[in-house]
């Protein structure tokens, strides 16, 4: 063989060869998913759904060889809730190479991470944070939001409340952004129907005595009470509520405040009290019925609200991802944004304009399904009815 084309042979093999390690190193890139959660604060057992639902995702993924090829990773920091801490330890993830960041619970915690996106070389998926302004006044370019927020709870309570006899009213919320959100909109929902508001009563988090707050309620003539607490707060409050007499004399509402995991802890308590459900096991699409189907198989009991919201945030990253055909942040942001995903709720839209998924919401009561409590699903509303007004001005 002459040399030139042994030269050429050679040479032609190695660049071969070069792409072939190129190729392969690209395809191991891993997904790194960080989740800065609380695990050992007020909001812990939802923490803990969280977890699941995100190693539920990540276990489901690998088995099937990753996505897109890439393998998942996931890391995760106990932020004990705390919006200070958050930002240190969502810092901390993306320092160590988790730049996807998803899971925290509580609003203060989403907004207190989502201005330094940009600044990080990260993205921010909110499956569970329910302040309007994250994907409004304070939206960004690489935050996205998957969950309902609050404007989309209070466009799902307000038929329900237009049909109710109560004409007084009275909330107990958390002391956080989303509690003071949650309950403003509220008060406007109710005087907006002729309904008048006796008491705005909002409480510091991850307390144990309720009993204040239950006797101001009485004294106010309330007939109704909307509450916005979540966690151990929503266990002490419904809990101290019974044993106080609250929920024989006035009717008892909210949102985030009778979870499936709540009621399991309530129990008896738990009957009969109304309120928003993001999320039910019991939505009979065959997505969601497949989904259930599985996680039961590991889990030996349906998924909650709480996992069902934040599986649902893992398939459209992961979607994303495939459309992306990219791992890097900014490309999976632009596959986000203004994107439609195949979800455990159908084909939905990430709107373009806020970064918000528009999904359906739902509304029901607490009530003995073979024998278990369990919230039920009583009113569905379209996605088309409770989208929220576009208050974003993203910047560019």
């Amino acid at each position: 063989m002459p040399r030139s084309v042994h030269a050429f042979t050679a040479a032609a093999g190695t660049a071969m060869l070069a792409a072939m390690l190129a190729t392969s190193a690209l395809a191991a890139d891993p997904l790194r998913v960080g989740v800065p959660t609380d695990l050992s604060g007020t909001y812990a057992t939802l923490g803990e759904e969280v977890m699941r639902a995100v190693r539920f995702a990540t276990d489901e993924a690998n088995a099937q060889h990753g996505v897109a090829g890439h393998m998942v990773e996931i890391k995760s920091y106990d932020t004990e809730a705390k919006p200070d801490l958050a930002r240190r330890q969502s810092e901390k993830l993306v320092s160590e190479g988790y730049t996807i960041l998803t899971g925290t619970i509580a609003s203060g915690e989403g907004l207190a991470i989502a201005p330094l996106m940009d600044r990080w070389g990260s993205i921010y998926i909110s499956t569970i944070n329910k302040a309007d302004e994250l994907t409004g006044a304070n939206c960004v370019p690489r935050v996205f939001r998957v969950n309902t927020q609050s404007a989309m709870d209070a466009a799902t309570v307000k038929p329900w409340l237009a049909q109710r006899k109560e004409k007084k009213w009275a909330v107990v919320a958390a002391d956080i952004a989303w509690g003071r959100g949650s309950g403003a909109l509220f008060d406007k929902a109710a005087a907006g129907l002729g309904k008048e508001m006796v008491a705005d009563l909002y409480t510091p988090a991850d307390i144990n005595d309720f009993a204040p707050y239950i006797e101001q309620v009485k004294k106010s003539g309330a007939e109704g009470v909307w509450v916005v607490l979540a966690g151990r707060d929503a266990v002490n409050f419904a809990q101290q509520a019974k044993q106080f007499g609250l929920t024989r004399t006035v009717t008892v509402a909210g949102v985030s405040f009778t979870t499936d995991g709540t009621v399991k802890t309530l129990g008896d308590a738990a009957e009969g009290i109304y309120g928003i459900i993001n999320y039910s096991s019991t939505l009979d699409t065959p997505e969601n019925q497949s989904f259930v189907k599985a996680w039961t198989a590991k889990y030996s009991s349906p998924p909650t609200n709480f996992e069902g919201e934040t599986y649902l945030g893992m398939q459209v990253l992961f979607q994303a991802v495939k459309q992306a055909n990219s791992v890097k942040p900014d490309d999976i942001a632009k596959a986000m944004s203004g994107g439609e995903f195949d979800t455990i709720l159908g084909k939905l839209k990430l709107r373009a304009e806020d970064h918000q998924l528009l999904k359906p919401n739902y509304f029901g009561v607490v009530e003995k399904v073979d024998g278990v409590l369990r919230p039920v699903v009583k009113t569905t509303v379209s996605a088309a009815d409770v989208a929220p007004a576009v208050t974003c001005k993203m910047p560019s």
